[in-house]
């Protein structure tokens, strides 16, 4: 099931110096430092990354990102799932530890099955236009920004029409990057975002958990609790970090309306019940 869209020309960068003095402000008036930390956050191997496999936009450039630019193997449990997706739309949900990996490898997973699947991203994986074909655009800084709010209303509706399309969408909905928690260490989404879950809730459909057991370097993970922007541009460095590893995946089984029904009480209740279903499926 293929929706007809044009096909726009991509740009081959990821990020330009500009773009990354945009993200972090205080940055502003020291170009020669963002220069430098251009190459420190290997934004420039990204870059290259990126122009060498965005020839072919859509889940084939995902694919060829990981496996033929990072050598990344994905490991997969309940990969059955993928030979047997529900017909029609359906949904997936997902925690969202790495920020950048898990959005390419999800786009990877499920497009090659399904090429009409799209995953709501936020402004930072956006900017991999090489999977533009697959990605909703949504920018959590919205409330602050009059034309930000705009990019995140056309998203959601871009997510309504999806769906009523008869076709599939992929959240992550925390809607950031997984954190740290100080006591224990581990790693854990944020609290589900209430826009998601009442788009997941209203949808009516069979949803997807999918669980991704890997984690962002140990520095990154503090500069979530330090500079979240700061943060954000540090990406590049953790996907050229996975160069030649394995990520794993675990996919659970479709959830259906039959089995969402005792839980669709409101749609936080629904969405409570669908994170333990994720994150449940680490135990597996």
């Amino acid at each position: 099931m293929e929706q007809n869209e044009e096909i726009k020309p991509v740009r081959p960068e990821v990020l330009t110096v500009d773009e990354v003095i945009q993200m972090v402000p205080k940055l502003q008036g020291h170009r020669r430092l963002v220069n430098r930390l251009f190459r420190w956050l290997k934004i420039d191997q990204i870059n290259e990354i990126h122009r060498q496999a965005c020839s072919e936009p859509g889940p084939r450039c995902a694919s060829r990102i990981l496996s033929d630019s990072l050598n990344i193997k994905v490991e997969v449990k309940g990969a059955e799932v993928l030979e047997n997706l529900p017909q029609g739309a359906f949904i997936t949900v997902s925690n969202h530890p790495l920020g950048a990996l898990d959005g390419i490898a999800l786009v990877s997973l499920f497009g090659e099955k399904r090429p009409d699947f799209k995953v709501m991203v936020n402004m930072i994986l956006n900017h991999v236009q090489g999977m533009a074909p697959n990605f909703i655009a949504v920018d959590p800084m919205a409330q602050k920004d009059p034309a930000k709010r705009a990019v995140s209303i056309n998203g959601i509706r871009q997510c309504i029409a999806q769906i009523r399309g008869g076709h599939p969408l992929g959240f992550f909905p925390a809607g950031a990057m997984s954190k740290t928690t100080w006591r224990r260490g581990n790693i854990q989404d944020r609290p589900w975002q209430d826009s998601v879950l009442q788009l997941i809730f209203k949808a009516k459909v069979p949803v997807i958990p999918v669980f991704f057991a890997d984690r962002n370097s140990r520095l990154c993970n503090i500069m979530g609790h330090v500079c979240w922007p700061l943060r954000s541009v540090m990406l590049p460095r953790e996907v050229v970090r996975k160069r030649n590893s394995t990520l794993h995946v675990t996919i659970g089984r479709p959830i259906s309306l039959e089995e969402q029904e005792p839980y669709r009480e409101n749609a936080q209740t629904l969405g409570d019940f669908l994170r333990k279903q994720t994150y449940d499926l680490k135990k597996i």
